[in-house]
């Protein structure tokens, strides 16, 4: 038996949204055996854009019943059913979440009748209900309604039935099968497809544009993988992804790196750690009339070759907090406190005393370079080699005068002849240097030197 389902919410894509209409037809296959209709109160406001789709306003649903209340139905209705619907995760994972707020545990095996649709019926423009219903001639009574979409879900699904020839809804509800739980409009071949190595991945919507980047250790586990989280954000993000392209690069580092570059070229809809504006303020260091070294941050254009960049003042200052901290400097030289003869954090024994002249100049700037140092990957010549993405190639990183200047690939036996970092120019993608390719790198570059000594 199945229990063919529609909903209508609060709001496609919105945290916490709430059934406003719900219909579930009882299908047995070839004909509708019982059928639960009813709008919804959600307890919260329906948007205006929402009534101009659905029609549903909120005087409609003011004395309709709350979900708590047709609960009991609901479960009892799809009680040994296989839940089928229109984009199935969706209106499935809605209905978990409102079960999952009365402490129940929703569980029922899926369908999806886009993704059957792409099996049974290739070679369409659009899957969207209304598409396909166009192009079979099923008439939808009341479009963008739950009842009359879920009438039109259940004529299609009877005709998937039929010309079901090779088993496919068999295939689908194999335990061992990935189909029900993939996005629905994606292709199970672009997944199989996938390498298990290390790189980056691309999420593409219908319109084939990048919606997200990331990198992997494995392409294929990490892709799966975002098709089992529960997050709202990442159950959106699948009901978009239509195509997946990636790049391989042979090792972790150099899939970090092009990770963060792709994020900030192309600023992908569902990537936010990494999407930000120009750096705007620089960090730097001088020496005083005493001797004193400082550390100081402005303006990028008024920073003299910084030590390294921010995107905010917020996050440059609390960076010199923790290099403070972390090395026990003086605020006051830090420019963290102004104003003061001695800095407080000398009052509570955090600081050495050079504000109040009781440590040595010589020390205390000792310490300060040794911030310095700690900074991102310093003014220096480097190449560093990693796994490329054959065994008989080397990836690597190259930094010149302490900018990255990007990476790639060279033969080994290219590499032999390369005597300087100089060299692997002519062999380096080039890219774009920033503070979150220098965190990368630094970090890395840290832990190589701890595992070296």
């Amino acid at each position: 038996m199945f229990s063919v389902v529609d909903i209508e919410t609060t709001g496609n894509g919105y945290k916490g949204q709430k059934i406003t209409e719900i219909s579930i037809f009882l299908f047995d296959g070839k004909k509708v055996v019982d059928e639960f209709t009813t709008l919804v109160n959600p307890e919260q406001n329906i948007p205006p854009f929402i009534t101009n789709l659905t029609g549903i306003d909120n005087v409609m649903v003011r004395n309709a019943p709350k979900f708590y209340e047709i609960a009991k139905k609901v479960a009892e209705f799809t009680q040994d059913t296989i839940f089928v619907a229109h984009n199935v995760n969706f209106d499935y994972n809605i209905i978990q979440d409102e079960f999952k707020s009365l402490g129940f545990d929703f569980k029922r095996k899926k369908l999806c009748t886009v993704r059957l649709s792409r099996k049974i019926i290739p070679g369409l423009k659009s899957y969207s209900l209304g598409a396909i219903c166009s192009a079979e001639n099923i008439p939808i009574h009341g479009r963008h309604r739950a009842k009359g979409d879920a009438e039109a879900t259940t004529e299609l699904f009877r005709r998937l039935i039929e010309r079901d020839d090779h088993f496919i809804i068999n295939s689908f509800l194999n335990s061992k099968s990935r189909q029900a739980t993939l996005p629905p409009l994606l292709d199970k071949i672009v997944v199989d497809n996938l390498p298990e190595t290390f790189g980056v991945y691309y999420f593409k919507n219908a319109a084939k544009e990048v919606i997200y980047v990331g990198k992997a250790n494995n392409i294929k586990q990490r892709v799966i993988s975002h098709f089992y989280d529960k997050k709202k954000k990442e159950q959106n993000m699948c009901l978009e992804i239509a195509d997946i392209s990636f790049t391989i690069t042979g090792s972790e580092l150099l899939a970090l790196l092009l990770e963060s570059s792709e994020i900030k070229r192309i600023y992908p809809k569902y990537n936010r750690a990494q999407r930000k504006a120009g750096e705007a303020v620089g960090l730097f260091s001088y020496e005083d009339q005493k001797g004193i070294l400082h550390l100081a941050y402005n303006r990028l254009k008024l920073a003299p070759n910084p030590i390294t960049k921010y995107y905010t003042i917020s996050e440059c200052r609390s960076h010199l907090e923790y290099l403070c901290k972390e090395f026990e400097l003086c605020p006051k030289y830090c420019h963290l406190q102004t104003n003061v003869s001695s800095c407080f954090h000398y009052q509570i024994k955090e600081c050495k005393g050079i504000c109040c002249d009781e440590e040595a100049v010589e020390t205390y700037n000792a310490r300060v370079q040794e911030a310095i140092k700690s900074v991102g990957i310093g003014a220096k010549n480097l190449v560093i080699k990693e796994q490329g993405r054959t065994e008989n190639e080397i990836g690597f990183a190259l930094i010149l005068d302490g900018i990255y200047k990007g990476f790639g690939f060279v033969e080994r036996q290219q590499a032999v002849l390369l005597e300087n970092p100089e060299d692997y120019q002519f062999f380096v993608l080039p890219q774009k240097d920033n503070r979150d390719i220098q965190r990368i790198l630094g970090g890395y570059v840290r832990k190589l030197e701890k595992i070296n000594q």
